[in-house]
């Protein structure tokens, strides 16, 4: 006789493929390792972007396949995974839920046996510890410690455990004693499947300030490259059209051709050329009118020449004393002039 399964596993399996054949992004997680307090924070802090749902990898795959979706994406998606957890956002694309579950990460104390992903270093310097029997704990541990003005200081830098060790016996719960928890924990996406597309975690880890960076330079290049081979689009044509108009202008003027836009150029030139040489003309020979212009172009000349020069406002700034100093100085030439 065929053993029925249990109505719980249908009503998840049910569950999940109704998840599966909905809209947005579904992703794998792996929650191995997380305490079940660590993980009611995480889970109640997502909440209000995306589901998640615990289930076994034989329930997952059986809601998977009657979803009809690929079951090599679904290996690619639970590669490496110990503790399956599906979730499901229509409120984040692919990276915007790399980033969310990314927060997710923090760390924990080490227990018995458990490997350092990372050379761990207790710094030296003061410890917030009272004198006491801790000295002695530190000291059991491999990290040398002393006491000195009245606290617990760490003699020097030390390497406790290198990558790829255990720690072993009481060096983790010494380590979170002086708050160094480096075994990290949190939501690790395995990776998501977005419209058919199967996204490992690795290709959703980017720098999006670099990668927004390197887009817009990427446009900007785009951008002048159309202009400069005069490609028309609706983005480069006003640009080619103000240029056009630009290069007509200063081609009309150098020709000479008289317009509305051009004259004002054409009699503010004349008029310039007229000042000029009425400058070099006895004041006999100019009427009114033109000795006024010329009065009040010399005018104005004259105000921006006495304008002070940054030079000369740090010299006027300059203290006393070196006057003073200047002035004794020219009078000891004096001396040795007339011996």
């Amino acid at each position: 006789m065929i053993p029925k399964a249990a109505q719980w596993k249908k009503d998840r399996v049910g569950q999940l493929e109704d998840i599966l054949k909905s809209d947005g992004v579904v992703g794998i997680v792996d929650i191995s390792g997380v305490p079940a307090t660590n993980m009611l924070d995480m889970r109640a802090n997502l909440r209000s972007g995306m589901t998640a749902t615990m289930a076994k990898k034989t329930l997952i795959r059986r809601a998977w396949n009657n979803a009809g979706l690929d079951q090599g994406h679904l290996d690619v998606l639970l590669d490496g995974v110990v503790q399956p957890m599906l979730v499901h956002t229509q409120n984040y694309n692919a990276f915007q839920l790399y980033n969310e579950l990314d927060k997710t990460r923090q760390g924990r104390a080490a227990k018995d046996g458990e490997i350092a992903p990372d050379d761990i270093i207790v710094e030296q310097g003061e410890t917030e510890f009272a004198p006491g029997p801790i000295v002695g704990e530190l000291g059991a541990v491999g990290i040398p410690a002393k006491i000195d003005k009245g606290k617990v200081v760490i003699q020097k830098s030390t390497t406790v455990v290198k990558a790829g060790e255990p720690i072993e016996g009481d060096l983790g719960m010494m380590l979170s004693k002086l708050g160094i928890n480096p075994i990290e924990i949190g939501l690790i996406l395995s990776g998501v499947i977005e419209e058919g597309t199967v996204l490992p975690a690795d290709s959703l880890n980017i720098d999006t300030d670099a990668f927004r960076n390197d887009i817009i330079t990427a446009m900007s290049g785009a951008f002048n490259l159309a202009c400069n081979v005069s490609w028309y689009t609706s983005e480069t044509l006003p640009t080619l059209l103000s240029k056009a108009s630009t290069e007509a202008f200063n081609v009309a003027v150098e020709a000479g051709v008289s317009n509305e836009k051009t004259i004002p150029v054409f009699i503010s030139r004349a008029q310039g050329r007229a000042l000029a040489l009425a400058g070099h003309l006895d004041s006999s020979a100019l009427d009114d009118e033109l000795a006024e212009m010329l009065g009040a172009a010399a005018a104005s000349a004259v105000v921006v020449s006495d304008a002070p020069s940054d030079d000369a406002a740090e010299v006027a700034d300059q203290p006393e004393e070196e006057e003073e100093e200047e002035e004794e100085a020219g009078f000891g030439g004096l001396g040795d002039l007339f011996g």
